[in-house]
């Protein structure tokens, strides 16, 4: 599939998922929903996708839905507006919630609404110190809808979900890390450096882990005590049978051997 409104580029296990409607500030029109579900589907099972990292073309993240595109255009048109919809729902919410790889949010600049959503359902994310973010529905009759509001309810204190959510106020990446919409701000100059960095750490590690650990943590965090022990222990065993034992016949071999320290190191995989 030719992409229009997306792009994507890789290196080194390292795919970089791009919105690419820059003139637009990257808001999000049904052409980009449509390629974004198609390239999440495609990257799935993609054997030189490691690492997952979604990022904006030229200097914004994504300013969210395309209010004329996405909204007025398809006002009257019920069947096309449901569509699209459910192609937005499904890869900002469970096809990247559940992506198979660690999926980490580079947020290179302006940032509002249906963004949020993106952000909040990567695993990892990081903000440049200067880009500026906002939950701006307020400002033009509406509220925060749709994905965005479970998204920024799992991940920001709740006082500022509120503050943000009533306010309409845009704050900076340095704001966003102060209050957990992302992991920590850089400058912007720094931004691509520390991601890359962060992402080959993640390359480093098993990759049957990785996705059984993301897995344990996204489904367990809604599960009571009992169910959790359960969920665990049986992706424990799911884990073991998909490793052919390696977290037991290498990671922990190679600890009592003295060949690295697990609190410290990743073991040697080959």
């Amino acid at each position: 599939m030719d992409y229009k409104a997306i792009e994507v580029k890789r290196q080194e296990g390292i795919t970089w998922l791009m919105f690419n409607r820059p003139e637009k500030k990257n808001a999000m029109n049904p052409t980009l929903h449509r390629e974004m579900h198609h390239a999440l589907w495609e990257l799935e099972d993609d054997a030189d996708t490691r690492v997952l990292i979604i990022t904006g073309k030229g200097d914004s993240f994504c300013a969210g839905e395309d209010l004329r595109e996405y909204f007025y255009e398809l006002k009257d048109k019920p069947v096309e507006s449901e569509r699209i919809r459910k192609i937005s729902y499904e890869w900002r919410g469970k096809m990247l919630r559940l992506f198979s790889k660690p999926t980490i949010a580079c947020v290179n600049g302006w940032c509002f609404g249906g963004g949020f959503a993106v952000v909040g359902n990567c695993d990892l994310a990081i903000v440049a110190e200067e880009a500026k973010l906002g939950l701006s529905e307020i400002n033009f009759g509406n509220f925060p809808g749709g994905l965005v509001p479970r998204a920024i309810i799992d991940v920001m204190r709740w006082r500022e979900v509120m503050y943000y959510s009533l306010t309409g106020d845009a704050f900076d990446g340095k704001r966003a890390a102060e209050i957990g919409l992302v992991n920590f701000a850089v400058p912007k100059v720094k931004l691509e450096e520390e991601t890359l960095k962060l992402a080959a750490k993640l390359v480093e590690k098993d990759a049957i882990a990785l996705k059984e650990t993301k897995e344990v943590l996204r489904i367990g965090r809604h599960l009571n005590d009992e169910e959790t022990w359960y969920w665990s222990q049986a992706k424990g065993h799911e884990m073991t049978y998909l490793q052919k034992g390696g977290w037991l016949d290498k990671g922990i071999k190679q600890f009592t051997d003295k060949q690295y320290r697990p609190g410290l190191e990743t073991f040697k995989k080959d």
